[in-house]
C-alpha cells in the first residue's frame, strides 16, 4: 500500500531540510501562489467573457424563472439538457431567491469554485507530501507549467484559460476533484467503514453530472488512487457499494439522461480536434514533469500519479488513433498528475543539492509560463497601464449584447442571428433560432443552423425568410446593415456594426 504521508499528519524534522534556505524558498513559493490567487479574485470582479460564459448565464436565466421545466437554455424548444447539472440548479435557486443578476451569481460561483480548487489541491499533494513548500509549488504548477504556446481551454488549468472559465461548472468539478481524490486515498488508508463509500460515491457522480468531461478525469485520478493502495479484499464490496451509490444517482438525475450522453460523441469530435494539435508548443513545459513522474516510478511503480498518468494519456491517444477526438478532454488526467511531480520533485528528492536543482529547473519552466500568460494581467490592469510587450500578449474580451435588451428586447423573445452573437444573447434571457453551442439533445439542432444561414444569405428569396421568421416565432433579428429588409425596422446600433431590428407584422 501507498504510504505517503496524509493530510492529516505532521511535518516532521525532514520534511523541509535546508535550514534558512529552506525557509526562503519556502516563503517564496506561497507568496507567489498568494499573488496568483490575488490575481484570479481581481479577475472574478471583472469576469471576462469569452468561450461558454453566455450558455453557463442562460442556464441560470431558465432555471431562475423554472426551476422544474426551464427547457432548452438557448433555443424555445422543451428538451434536455446536460447543463442542467446540481451545481447550475443550486445556482438557479440563488438567482431565484435573492434576486440577484445572473452575472453576479456566477461570480459567487466562481468564487466557491476558486475556494474549493485551491482548498482541494492542498489537501490532496497533502496526501503526496508533508512538505510544507509542496501545495503551493503544486499550485504554481497547475497554473503556470505549460507551454510557449497560449492555450485556453475549459477543464484545463492554464492561468489565463481559468481566469476566462472561472465561474464555470468545469472549474468547480475539478475542485469536486481533488477533494474527492483526497477523500478516496483517506479511506483507503484508514480502510474506513461501509458508511463512508456511498457518500464517495454520490460525489463522484455530482463531479460527472457537474461536469461530464472533468468527471473523466475524476474517474481517472479515482482508478489510479485505487490501484496504487492495493486495496485488501475486506474493501473491495465496500467501493462496490460506492460505485452503485454514484450509478444510482446519475440514473436519477431528472433534468437529462446522462447515459445518452454515451452516443453523443459523434457531435462532439470536430470541434475537440484541435486538441490534438501543437501538443509540444502548447503543453511542452509538462515535460518536466514527465521527466519527475519517471524518478517517482523508479521509487515506486504503483506511485498513484503515475498510474494516473499512464491512465490520462492511454484515453487521450486512443481517442486521437480512433477519431474520437472528444476523448481528448481526458488530456488534463496526463497534465496534472505531471505539473504536480514536478512540483512535488522539488521538495522530495534525495539529496539536497539534486533538489535545489530540481527547483531551479522547475523555477525556470514557472517563468516561461507565467511570461506565456502575461496577458492574463490585462484582466485586472489597464491595458494602456501595462508594459507594451505584456500588452500584446492580452486578448480582448467580448463586449456582449446587453444593448439589445436596452432597446426592448424581453426574456424569452426569439433572435434570429449568426453563431457568434447567438453564444451571448441567451445569457441575458432571449432565445435564438440556432444554438451557438453543439447541443446533442436538440433533434432539430441541424435544420435550425441551416435556417439561420439561408436567411442571412444574399440568394435566398423574401417568401423563404419570412417563413423562417414566422416559423419560429422570431421578433428581432441581429445582424450588420446588409441585414436590412423591409419587413425589419431599425432599433439601435450596437459594437462592430451590429444593427437591432424589429421584426414587423
Amino acid at each position: 500500500m501507498h504510504t505517503a504521508p496524509s493530510d492529516t499528519e505532521p511535518v516532521s524534522p525532514t520534511a523541509a531540510p535546508g535550514g534558512s534556505a529552506s525557509r526562503v524558498g519556502r516563503t517564496s513559493a506561497q507568496l507567489a501562489a498568494a499573488l496568483v490567487g490575488v490575481l484570479l479574485l481581481l479577475v472574478v470582479v471583472r469576469l471576462p467573457w469569452a468561450g461558454d460564459l453566455g450558455m453557463h448565464a442562460a442556464t441560470v436565466q431558465r432555471l431562475r424563472h423554472s426551476l422544474l421545466h426551464p427547457g432548452n437554455p438557448l433555443v424555445d424548444a422543451d428538451t434536455p439538457s446536460p447543463y442542467y447539472s446540481p451545481w447550475m440548479l443550486l445556482l438557479g435557486v440563488v438567482a431565484r431567491l435573492t434576486g440577484l443578476s445572473v452575472f453576479v451569481v456566477l461570480r459567487l460561483a466562481a468564487l466557491a469554485g476558486l475556494a474549493l480548487l485551491v482548498t482541494g489541491v492542498v489537501r490532496y499533494v497533502r496526501t503526496l507530501s508533508a512538505h510544507r513548500a509542496a501545495p503551493a509549488l503544486a499550485l504554481l504548477s497547475l497554473l503556470l507549467l505549460w507551454g510557449p504556446v497560449l492555450f485556453n481551454w475549459s477543464g484545463f488549468l492554464g492561468l489565463n484559460s481559468l481566469a476566462l472559465t472561472v465561474s464555470y461548472p468545469s472549474v468547480f468539478a475539478l475542485g469536486l476533484s481533488f477533494h474527492f481524490w483526497t477523500w478516496l486515498t483517506r479511506a483507503l488508508r484508514a480502510e474506513s467503514g461501509w458508511g463512508v463509500w456511498p457518500g464517495l460515491g454520490v460525489l463522484w457522480a455530482l463531479i460527472l453530472l457537474c461536469h461530464q468531461f472533468t468527471g473523466v478525469v475524476a474517474s481517472l485520478g479515482g482508478l489510479a488512487v485505487v490501484l496504487a493502495a492495493k486495496p485488501a479484499r475486506g474493501v473491495l464490496p465496500r467501493l462496490g457499494a460506492g460505485l452503485v451509490a454514484g450509478l444510482l444517482l446519475l440514473w436519477l438525475w431528472p433534468y437529462y439522461d446522462f447515459f445518452a450522453l454515451f452516443s453523443a460523441g459523434a457531435d462532439l469530435e470536430a470541434i475537440h480536434r484541435p486538441l490534438y494539435q501543437d501538443l509540444a508548443g502548447r503543453f511542452g513545459l509538462v515535460l518536466l514533469g514527465v521527466a519527475a513522474l519517471g524518478l517517482r516510478a523508479r521509487r515506486d511503480r504503483r506511485d498513484p500519479l503515475v498510474l494516473f498518468f499512464l491512465l490520462g494519456t492511454l484515453v487521450f491517444a486512443a481517442g486521437g488513433l480512433s477519431g474520437h477526438y472528444s476523448w481528448g478532454r481526458a488530456l488534463p488526467a496526463a497534465l496534472i498528475p505531471a505539473q504536480l511531480a514536478a512540483a512535488l520533485e522539488a521538495v522530495s528528492a534525495g539529496r539536497r543539492a539534486v533538489r535545489r536543482g530540481w527547483a531551479c529547473v522547475l523555477l525556470a519552466a514557472l517563468a516561461v509560463g507565467a511570461w506565456t500568460q502575461a496577458g492574463t494581467l490585462g484582466y485586472v490592469v489597464p491595458r494602456g497601464a501595462l508594459p507594451g510587450v505584456v500588452a500584446e500578449k492580452y486578448r480582448t474580451p467580448w463586449v456582449g449584447y446587453q444593448w439589445i435588451m436596452r432597446a426592448g428586447v424581453r426574456y424569452g423573445d426569439v433572435v434570429m442571428a449568426r453563431t457568434f452573437p447567438a453564444r451571448q444573447i441567451p445569457a441575458y434571457g432571449p432565445y435564438t433560432v440556432a444554438p451557438g453551442y453543439p447541443d446533442v439533445f436538440l433533434p432539430d439542432a441541424g435544420r435550425r443552423e441551416a435556417a439561420v444561414e439561408r436567411y442571412f444569405s444574399g440568394g435566398t428569396g423574401t417568401a423563404e425568410r419570412r417563413e423562417i421568421l414566422r416559423k419560429y416565432g422570431v421578433r428581432w433579428v441581429v445582424g450588420g446593415t446588409s441585414a436590412k429588409a423591409p419587413w425589419l425596422r431599425e432599433v439601435a446600433a450596437g459594437p462592430g456594426d451590429q444593427v437591432l431590428y424589429r421584426v414587423l407584422p
